[in-house]
């Protein structure tokens, strides 16, 4: 019989109260982890890696083929761009939706702006 077991049933034989239980203290390993990226200033790259796995998601196939999500700095997330042509139309007309696309997926703290570089 396992020594935990054994006081117990004792303490009931007597007549004792029972201690009062013990809080459950598990926590989950994606929990710990990512406290542990954080505190190692690995968070940041955690996130860039799902925002470039979710790209063409986001952006939608045509774009993706053309385009490359590169950094995350502090909220503002840089993107290259193969052409100018694509450049131009990522800049000017598709930003807004881009930004809204990523904003809605990762959280507006996360990405605050989208930057598009030529190259």
């Amino acid at each position: 019989m396992k020594p935990w077991m054994r006081a117990k049933v004792i303490a009931e034989w007597r007549g004792l109260p029972e201690p009062p239980n013990r809080p459950d203290r598990v926590v989950s390993v994606a929990k710990e982890i990512g406290v542990l990226m954080n505190s190692l200033g690995l968070g940041q790259r955690l996130r860039e890696e799902e925002i470039q796995r979710a790209w063409e998601e986001v952006v939608g196939s045509f774009v993706a083929a053309h385009s490359k999500p590169v950094r995350l700095e502090e909220g503002v997330l840089i993107v290259q761009v193969l052409q100018p042509t694509m450049h131009y139309e990522l800049d000017r007309v598709m930003r807004h939706k881009v930004l809204q696309n990523l904003k809605k997926r990762f959280g507006a703290k996360t990405v605050r702006d989208v930057r598009f570089r030529v190259g």
